[in-house]
């Protein structure tokens, strides 16, 4: 029996875990650890979810205790599974693993992939911030005017009670409130939610897909970061950012959604330069010369843009794209810039609590506030935040109202921003022909 650990962030590391190793007598899993998402050490992965082999369940500690844990249980071999790393990152990672004589493993796409009795659709990304949702949103329109009922499965966030989360369905904004989803969860689900398509989440993706399948006639995977799909996907969209050229060659797996992918958006040529797309087109035709390859705008809007003009203007601006994203400006940036904010507030001087610290361990973040919301405790922090920061307006650029979530004492307006195809033929016509190739197998899908 080969002793193992799974290093995570409370996501791919439970799903690898539930794939190959629960049940399996070969490998005792002694611990994951965590890293990327706050309070999720010193928690364990719940019995009810770890198998019969694990009556206690597992722990979960500090990704920074490595060289510690693998001598102290004699770890054979330790198992990378979180996204959206440098390759500097992930080799450091794993020197440290060789270092203390133990192997380090990348596990195979497929080998933790699970196949679905309907098409799937996946839609992911080279990295966090490429503006995947409103892609996957577009796609969940598409495959709705072509008359097929998508059923959206989104990449985990299960901050909460794992084994309470294990199986999760979302189809109104009260089921959001219910399951006293975070901010993070938030900004993915409610999109979908609004628009009527039916988002499933959670821990257990095996039980996920099997609830899903029986009201859907097609998958839509909703990647999260730049990780790879859980499902055997029949098409692979794949979105890529021109405002950060070269890493969809230099980040982990965000390099193996490039070479895989069936079909590439370049997105948000709108406001890149035009050498950096040009950068990104030839690094797609180097490395994955055989897909399909689109451009699309991701178009920013201000419901009363003259109320920015001239003002004093609080940024809030989506959390994972500006941390783990390393984006240093995201859509409420661009937007207050269109419409003639006089000064865009630096809130880092009235930070409270862990969003404090959110910017000393990210310090490219200047002018903007990230919407970090993983806790009651860290919601209240972002609240008092905002409410302590000097400004005229607080511009909220995250993919949700965020006012539904915490209070704000000062004038507020709301950033939206879609995409918009600008090839023809585009995507559209791909989710066609998907949709006619696959018509068999969704003519017997969802009820």
């Amino acid at each position: 029996m080969k002793k193992v650990l799974i290093l995570g962030a409370a996501g791919r590391d439970f799903h690898n875990f539930n794939v190959l190793f629960r049940n399996n007598p070969d490998y005792q899993v002694v611990a994951f650890t965590a890293t990327q998402i706050p309070d999720i050490a010193g928690r364990r992965y719940p019995p009810e979810l770890a198998g019969r082999l694990y009556p206690e369940g597992i722990p979960i500690f500090e990704e920074k205790d490595l060289e510690t844990l693998i001598a102290k249980h004699k770890i054979d071999a330790v198992v990378f599974s979180y996204s959206d790393v440098s390759y500097q990152t992930l080799m450091h990672l794993a020197s440290r693993a060789v270092a203390a004589d133990v192997d380090f493993w990348l596990l195979g796409t497929e080998r933790t992939q699970i196949k679905s009795s309907v098409p799937v659709v996946s839609v992911c990304a080279v990295r966090t911030g490429c503006g995947k949702s409103p892609v996957s949103r577009l796609v969940a329109r598409e495959l709705r005017r072509l008359g097929r009922k998508p059923v959206v499965i989104r990449h985990p966030m299960p901050y909460g009670d794992l084994a309470a989360q294990a199986v999760q369905r979302f189809a109104t904004m009260d089921d959001l409130d219910l399951q006293q989803c975070t901010i993070e969860e938030r900004e993915e689900y409610e999109p979908h939610i609004t628009k009527g398509t039916v988002v499933y989440a959670g821990v257990d993706y095996e039980k996920i897909v099997r609830q899903a399948e029986k009201e859907a006639d097609v998958i839509l995977w909703d990647g999260g970061n730049n990780d790879t799909p859980f499902y055997v996907s029949d098409l692979e969209i794949v979105v890529v950012d021109p405002h950060r050229p070269g890493h969809e060659l230099s980040y982990f797996p965000g390099e193996v959604n490039l070479r895989r992918a069936d079909a590439i958006v370049i997105n948000k040529v709108d406001t890149a330069e035009q050498h950096n797309i040009e950068t990104v087109r030839q690094n797609i035709k180097l490395n994955n010369p055989k897909a399909a390859v689109f451009e699309m705008a991701c178009r920013v809007s201000v419901p009363d843009p003259h109320l920015v003009k001239g003002k004093r203007v609080l940024v809030v601006e989506d959390g994972p794209t500006l941390t783990h994203g390393e984006m240093a400006y995201g859509a409420g940036v661009v937007a207050a810039r269109q419409c003639g904010a006089a000064e865009l507030v630096d809130p880092r001087p009235y930070a409270m609590g862990s969003i404090r610290g959110t910017y000393e361990r990210y310090p490219h973040m200047t002018i903007l506030l990230p919407a970090m919301g993983y806790s009651a405790i860290q919601r209240h922090e972002l609240e008092e935040t905002i409410r302590r920061t000097p400004c005229d307006l607080v511009l909220i650029a995250t993919p949700i109202d965020l006012t539904r979530v915490i209070r704000l004492d000062k004038p507020s307006l709301r950033v939206t921003y879609e995409v918009e195809e600008l090839s023809k033929p585009g995507l559209a016509e791909t989710l066609a022909n998907f949709t006619r190739e696959h018509a068999p197998a969704l003519t017997g899908g969802g009820k």
